[in-house]
């Protein structure tokens, strides 16, 4: 049974094209603050979905960790299957993924591609770029409403396919990505989590999963634009990149790419429709060296901007959902 998002008493501010934001006074005591405020908090991540919280002043990984913690007392979920490589913290903590600068992180849903994924996604910013590197969002359920009825029904009734490609020159390992090293429980970790996987002759791995593109929010039963179509897919990597990446490993040897489930190509034309999508309901914000924010990961896409100057967000991931669990009636498993 669903049912409509509760109502928070924080005086959370909304502004046309901005994330939601609530302002904190003196908030030199992060960690009391957020246990004093933990379920209004989160009652306001359900109401919008995602809220920048502003004036908490956070300065370390050891102070996030602990705000963490006080957000989230089942705990934090441990990163498995990045398709880039994330520096670890403590207490499930992880530095972003390491992505070039100049490039920016299309909108998407945290590890979309697996079969559990994090409900709720929290960021921490211990310094703001001197430009850009603004952490975006969309609200899902509108991105669905936008799009043309007819590729949604595609992506609903087939899926979409994730292909990846493991090496050491590039993105995440399959040793970081699957957190072992040895075949065997590689292998064992694939077949539990409904992956398809071959080894190649120079020992790089390959794998296939198919995944819902459309599902239902477990609390209010909307449906939801939820994958990473756009995000990994060829066509979403820089031109130069592409040909590059294409020219030393092969059409088929791309780190990641995406199709539809049937594992026919998905056209430029597409990837640009989805991405033009995003971009008309993104709001966005730059970052504030303290800021934290909360995003519900099902309802709200997110994105990073490209940026200058150093910069540094961490990241916590929560309340694990299995993807098949929110399949909708037309969904492909």
């Amino acid at each position: 049974m669903t049912s409509p998002a509760p109502r928070t008493q924080l005086d959370v501010e909304r502004q046309a094209g901005r994330p939601p934001m609530l302002t904190v006074e003196n908030g030199d005591d992060s960690a009391r603050w957020a246990e004093q405020h933990s379920e209004a908090l989160r009652m306001a991540v359900a109401e919008h979905g995602a809220v920048l919280v502003r004036g908490l002043g956070l300065r370390d990984p050891a102070e996030v960790a602990d705000v963490y913690r006080r957000l989230v007392p089942s705990g934090l979920m441990p990163d498995r299957e990045a398709f880039a490589a994330r520096q670890p913290y403590l207490d499930g903590v992880y530095s972003s993924l390491t992505w070039p600068a100049n490039q920016p992180m299309c909108m998407h849903h945290e590890v979309s591609y697996a079969l559990e994924f994090p409900g709720l996604m929290l960021f921490a910013c211990l310094q703001a770029p001197s430009a850009g590197g603004a952490t975006g969002v969309a609200d899902a359920r509108a991105v669905l409403d936008a799009l043309p009825a007819e590729i949604v029904q595609r992506f609903e009734s087939e899926g979409w396919l994730l292909a990846r490609s493991y090496n050491e020159d590039i993105g995440a390992t399959y040793e970081e990505a699957f957190g072992v090293a040895d075949r065997a429980a590689v292998e064992e970790y694939c077949r539990a989590h409904a992956i398809e996987f071959e080894w190649q002759p120079d020992g790089e791995l390959r794998t296939r999963q198919r995944r819902p593109a459309v599902v239902r929010h477990p609390v209010t039963g909307e449906r939801c634009w939820f994958n990473q179509v756009a995000f990994l897919n060829e066509w979403t990597i820089a031109p130069e990149v592409r040909e590059y990446l294409v020219d030393v490993y092969g059409p088929d040897g791309l780190p990641f790419n995406t199709r539809f489930g049937n594992g026919e190509p998905i056209g430029e034309d597409i990837v640009a429709l989805l991405n033009e999508v995003y971009e008309e309901h993104t709001l966005r914000t730059p970052w504030e060296t303290g800021d934290l924010m909360l995003v519900d990961n099902i309802r709200m896409a997110h994105s990073r901007e490209a940026y200058e100057g150093p910069r540094e967000v961490l990241v916590g991931m929560a309340e694990p959902r299995n993807v098949f669990d929110l399949v909708t009636q037309d969904g492909a498993r």
